[in-house]
């Protein structure tokens, strides 16, 4: 895994779940919560934050097969 992925899923992994979440622009850090899409998107904004990237985290995390 590379050093930018490793980074990344740290992050997700301390994300709350259910929720929407900001990482920086290097995706290694979450920059904002919030409870809908508008909300953390106004957090980001006002962190200053360039380019992040917004996403939903699930209810639970379940294992998958590819």
């Amino acid at each position: 895994m590379s050093p930018e992925s490793a980074a990344r899923l740290k992050a997700l992994q301390a994300a709350p779940m259910n929720s929407w979440v900001a990482l920086s622009e290097d995706e290694s850090r979450i920059v904002a919560v919030g409870s809908d899409y508008a909300e953390v998107s106004a957090k980001a904004d006002a962190t200053g934050e360039p380019d992040v990237l917004i996403l939903k985290t699930p209810p639970s995390w379940s294992p998958f097969s590819v």
